[in-house]
């Protein structure tokens, strides 16, 4: 129980936190063509995690529970592409190239497939 609250109240704060700042990129491009405010969420949460995570891993600064909180809860709240970015990284950091691949392949595809099926099912419902 107490592993859900670290991860869910992170997440509050993430997702709270991916609203505001994609929010400020769109009012501060002033409405623009292309969604900067995700790339920007994406990418900053991307270099958090990274760093972050070197910070907790080469120095052991982080506990278990610590750990749920910022990368699952807060990170994972601000963007969920951090996570994949950094099991994708951690995969070739491994030399485990096919499982990096596929992680990369499969999210995508199968990412961009759920959408289209999703929105394809919801117009027939």
């Amino acid at each position: 129980m107490k592993a859900i609250l670290l991860v869910g109240t992170g997440g509050f704060i993430g997702s709270v936190l991916r609203y505001w700042f994609s929010a400020w990129v769109f009012r501060m491009l002033d409405k623009p063509w292309f969604p900067f405010g995700t790339l920007a969420v994406n990418v900053l949460g991307c270099f958090a995690i990274g760093f972050i995570g070197g910070v907790a891993e080469h120095r052991r600064f982080f506990d278990q529970e610590m750990r749920l909180f910022v990368f699952l809860g807060i990170l994972g709240g601000f963007t969920t592409f951090s996570a994949f970015a950094y099991e994708t990284t951690t995969l070739l950091c491994d030399a485990r190239m096919l499982g990096a691949c596929l992680n990369v392949g499969l999210q995508v595809f199968l990412g961009l497939i759920a959408v289209w099926l999703g929105g394809l099912l919801s117009r027939l419902v």
